[in-house]
């Protein structure tokens, strides 16, 4: 191998790398050890043999060679694999190098232990007991891992002790030995160690069809052999489409403990001279030791599969047990998978799993259930007949090993969680409860979480002296009688439960079921706060609304202030909602902190470029109407969440289409009466009313002369009511 032209084809696959629209990121780097590290990783793409070993170099500075397919060395890309340092299948010397270059530290090496791409990633065959066992998926039938990988490391483990051992007992051995692994030094030698590291490769979304490189493959070569249109149609996709590929490194395994066995040991020891290839007394106590390793090595690197919400949704229909299923039944089950897997299951999960998922039961503004039903669909998987889902037959048949990946991609993405027993029992249990208990959980969950979301964050942020009770800031439910309607009530900024309790508790008085859920980083303290993101206020609503759509028929969600600008903003997003009440909705803002928010914020920069952490303005002083209930503090950073809050419900507000009520008080010092009418003016709603109260504050909610202000929003709650 020469550096030069190493580095050179390490260029060309950087640019290739530039090229692309895809998102590498590598986990576990920490893990990998020094010395002679044999990576053994899973095989989906061809693309793993160029770019893997280039970025495993980047991260360890080591010559990274790989054992690749012989086929692909056939044509043009021969030359460049050389370059890299591919050594092929069928290279007659490929064993004596490999272990040369991992006894002297000249190179690591990848390997692919599966033997060759496993399209449709069945790698695991289930048995009795809950027990299963590793298999390959081939053209050929099924087969078991390869255990060459297991075997290389053994062997060189095995050299470099009988190099350690000969230097005294056997000079003369020593010496063939050097000669047969072109070794100068052998100290150096005896200061490594093999290790094989469990490596897994994931790709999220997997989404193959027509691309830049396949159409300009069919351009220059004619009709492509159907293999390999499909690999440029799969492949091509991941490149230029922007997926995300998620490279996780696991605990290396030190084979040396392997070798601790009589019969191996005695080899090692042995004075008698035997070439490379030669069988030895202890080949077969050998064997047993790889497979043991392999089996250890496969299992690993299942383990580090990165799971996404493609892999929960595919296996949620796979377990389906009847293929007709409501839309919204199947999104319920979806949330509960996506939700209850993270908390329950230890394992890796994709980053979009990592957030709140309400999103699936609202509007799924990610779309990461619509792609996955869209592909479904696409793939004749699944049909919809209205809001039902059915699920054909034609996503269990067997497709073409080359095709698979393109016919029946929601196949494939099942099987590469297979392994993961736990998490396929956990989404199986889901899968067949009946609609009644799904609901039911759902309704528990949401419950429990906000209380739970609410100790936890009280707990942490405390502050003795600033934080108030905690009953200011705990969420709660009004459990009244009725359940045509219930009320989702959301409190303002820098504010609490408690804000709206006398508003929630007079509806309550009406019969209606009210539910206040506490926006993120509010009750606790300012530091909460200042950490949080606008969405995160966001999610706090849908989740009082998904909660209140499992026990009232129609839910009606109002809110106060910023609370009322949320509750818009859920109106504009979120279908089925039976009106909606906006008090003091909050379009521009009059306070002295937001209005200096841009020169705070430019201050805090400056400050920070210069490393002055002290002249840094994280808060400004707060002098609120309920001392009792708001902060004392306003962090700029929850300021500017704020504005960007309101630009984004500024331009959804046609989009709100229910029935509305907006308040506002004329004498409001903090929210601009022009700004409340504007709101009611871009209001999409037909039917919609404008209150304009003569008062001097902006807590029109509380205190005296909040009773005009109750009894508006009870006359619209009880016009709606008549209709629902």
């Amino acid at each position: 191998m020469i550096p030069y032209a190493y580095r050179t084809a390490g260029y060309a696959v950087k640019a290739l790398s530039t090229f692309s629209k895809a998102r590498i990121r590598t986990y576990g780097e920490s893990l990998i050890p020094k010395g002679a590290v044999i990576f053994a990783i899973n095989h989906f793409t061809r693309m793993e043999t160029f770019f893997i070993p280039y970025y495993i170099y980047r991260l360890t500075r080591t010559p990274i060679w790989a054992l690749a397919d012989a086929d692909l060395f056939d044509g043009g890309l021969g030359n460049l694999l050389d370059r890299l340092g591919a050594i092929s299948t069928r290279n007659p010397n490929r064993d004596l190098l490999m272990v040369k270059s991992l006894l002297t530290g000249e190179a690591s090496w990848v390997i692919f232990p599966e033997g060759r791409m496993v399209k449709n990633k069945k790698i695991y065959e289930k048995k009795h007991e809950k027990k299963g066992r590793f298999v390959i998926a081939s053209p050929d039938g099924l087969h078991p891992p390869r255990t060459g990988t297991a075997a290389l490391a053994l062997r060189t483990e095995f050299y470099r002790e009988r190099l350690r051992r000969m230097v005294d007992k056997a000079p003369e051995e020593a010496q063939r030995l050097k000669q047969m692994f072109g070794i100068d030094q052998i100290q150096p030698v005896l200061e490594h160690e093999t290790c094989i590291v469990p490596v897994n490769v994931t790709y999220y979304p997997l989404r193959a069809r027509e691309n830049t490189l396949s159409r300009l493959a069919e351009l220059f070569v004619g009709d492509l052999p159907g293999r390999m249109l499909e690999e440029a149609m799969t492949e091509g996709a991941m490149l230029l489409s922007g997926v995300d590929i998620d490279v996780r490194f696991g605990e290396p395994i030190r084979v040396s403990q392997y070798l601790k066995v009589a019969a191996i040991q005695a080899d090692i020891g042995s004075a008698a001279a035997f070439d490379f290839d030669d069988d030895i007394p202890s080949i077969s106590v050998m064997r047993k030791a790889a497979h043991k390793i392999m089996e250890r090595y496969m299992s690993a690197i299942y383990q580090l599969t990165t799971v996404n919400h493609d892999h929960l949704f595919a296996t949620l229909l796979r377990y389906l047990p009847r293929n007709t299923i409501d839309e919204s039944q199947l999104r319920q089950r979806a949330y509960l998978v996506a939700s209850l897997c993270r908390e329950r299951i230890q394992l890796h999960w994709h980053e979009s799993l990592v957030r709140n998922q309400i999103s699936l039961l609202t509007d799924d503004r990610y779309n990461k259930f619509n792609n996955f039903l869209e592909l479904a669909i696409q793939k004749k998987v699944v049909r919809k007949q209205e809001n039902r889902v059915i699920v054909d037959a034609g996503y269990s048949e067997p497709s073409d090993f080359h095709r698979v990946r393109v016919d029946n991609p929601i196949s494939v993405i099942a099987n590469e969680i297979e392994p993961l027993t736990g998490l396929q029992e956990l989404i199986k249990d889901l899968a067949g409860q009946p609609d009644i208990r799904i609901k039911y959980r759902i309704k528990e969950h949401l419950i429990k979480k906000a209380w739970f979301d609410f100790d936890r964050d009280y707990a942490e942020f405390f502050i003795d002296g600033q934080s108030k009770p905690k009953d200011v800031g705990r969420p709660f439910l009004i459990r009244g009688k009725r359940k045509d309607i219930g009320i989702v009530l959301v409190h303002g900024y820098m504010a609490a439960p408690l804000e709206v309790r006398a508003l929630g508790h007079y509806l309550g008085g009406l019969g209606y079921r009210v539910f206040a859920p506490r926006l993120k980083g509010h009750g606790t303290a300012p530091e909460d706060l200042a950490a949080v993101e606008y969405i995160e206020w966001v999610e706090s609503v849908e989740e009082g609304y998904a909660f209140m759509n499992e026990i009232c028929r129609k839910v009606v969600v109002g809110g106060f202030s910023t609370g009322a600008g949320l509750a818009l903003d859920l109106c504009a997003r979120v279908k089925g909602l039976a009106g909606v009440f906006a008090i003091s909705p909050p379009l521009k803002l009059q306070d002295f902190s937001a209005r200096f928010v841009p020169a705070v914020n430019f201050w805090n920069k400056l400050m920070r470029k210069m490393n002055v952490e002290s002249a840094k303005r994280e808060f400004v002083e707060n002098h609120p109407e309920n001392p009792h209930i708001n902060y004392f503090r306003n962090p700029i950073s929850g300021i500017i969440e704020l504005d960007r809050l309101m630009d984004q419900v500024a331009d959804r507000l046609p989009n709100v289409q229910v029935p509305a009520l907006v308040v506002q008080s004329l004498g409001d010092p903090v929210v601009n009466p022009s700004g409340s009418l504007k709101v009611f003016t871009r209001l999409g709603s037909k039917d919609k009313e404008y209150l304009m109260v003569n008062y001097g504050r902006h807590g029109i909610i509380n205190g005296d002369q909040s009773e005009r202000v109750f009894a508006a929003v009870g006359d619209f709650l009880s016009r709606l009511a008549a209709t629902v």
